[in-house]
């Protein structure tokens, strides 16, 4: 980690980073009980690729996640409030709670998607680069996917559009080393993802996803080179999840060992280490973030319990009903 760091900068990433992790810890215990239903990705563990790389995109940007983007939507601005009602189905939700906990939008922040379909995001962000650039707008796209996107047609399809059209698309990897519940290593050839790029002339950078400077610092520099000219870039965030791939995954596939030696290189925790050795945070302000978070949190909740579920006569709306001819 670097050390030139402000004091209100550094707090901000670690409130950040906290924020993610509080608000899943608390969506997790309310699908236990039942409010929350379908399927859940935690992004737990990965909290300092969001916290360090999505401040860095401008209001006229825009993000493309996948189904684990809990986490992309809040450090995008999107209310707390919105997305926990997105989570309990109710029509105050984001995606009026017809998405759920996969598909989080927020057209007013330039969010869209989560995506629920592996590697489905790569081809829509390069969609919105090639509207921006026909249109002449300084504008540039943060595709964010997992690993397991880099076995699908659509990432090659994606990268050699993006690189022969010089699109301004940042494609941003968060390799979290197991696509669903395979190893990396064991449906890549060649496991090094960065090094993909170069089948498409592409620039790219390996990054140590659990070091939020480093995020930060790497992500900076990719998207001024995207935003000047250069063409699309690949970043690889190097990163792990501490839970399991969904609410339904026994995570057979990796031992306890493995998981508890990542959890060593906890972001959070770590990130808060460096904060007091620099004499950057200390007890009251660690304190005080804790306690805005928790009161944000409950706010949310008791939004999303009060929030009325959508009219039953609605269901219908913006869905075709149109029979084809036979």
């Amino acid at each position: 980690m670097t050390t030139s760091l402000t004091g209100n900068h550094g707090r901000d990433l670690l409130r950040q980073m906290l924020r993610i992790r509080r608000f899943e810890e608390r969506a997790a215990e309310l699908y236990q009980l039942g409010k929350i239903h379908g399927f859940l990705h935690l992004y737990i563990g990965e909290e300092a690729v969001a916290a360090g790389s999505i401040p860095l995109f401008t209001n006229e940007d825009a993000i493309v996640a996948t189904y684990r983007e809990h986490g992309h939507a809040l450090v995008r601005g999107t209310s707390m409030d919105h997305l926990m009602a997105e989570l309990y189905g109710k029509a105050a939700g984001c995606a009026r709670g017809r998405g759920g906990s996969m598909h989080f939008f927020d057209a007013s922040h330039r969010f869209y998607g989560g995506l629920a379909i592996v590697a489905g995001g790569l081809p829509v962000a390069v969609g919105l680069a090639l509207a921006d650039k026909m249109q002449g707008r300084t504008r540039v796209t943060g595709c964010y996917f997992g690993d397991g996107a880099v076995a699908e047609g659509e990432f090659h399809e994606s990268l050699n559009l993006a690189a022969l059209w010089k699109l301004p698309v940042l494609f941003l990897c968060e390799n979290n080393f197991y696509a669903m519940g395979t190893a990396l290593a064991r449906h890549q050839s060649q496991p090094d993802i960065a090094a993909k790029a170069n089948a498409y002339a592409m620039g790219s950078d390996t990054v140590d996803g659990m070091d939020v400077l480093a995020v930060e610092t790497a992500t900076s520099r990719a998207l001024d080179l995207v935003r000047n000219g250069h063409g699309p870039y690949l970043l690889e965030y190097r990163t792990y999840r501490f839970r399991a791939h969904s609410m339904y995954d026994a995570e057979l596939y990796r031992t306890k060992e493995e998981v508890n030696d990542w959890k060593r290189r906890d972001p959070t925790a770590t990130f808060e280490q460096h904060l007091r050795h620099a004499q950057l945070l200390c007890d009251d302000d660690l304190q005080a973030i804790e306690a805005l978070i928790t009161s944000e949190i409950e706010v949310a909740v008791a939004f999303a319990e009060a929030a009325p579920w959508e009219p039953v006569q609605d269901l219908n709306k913006d869905v075709s009903t149109r029979q084809r001819d036979a």
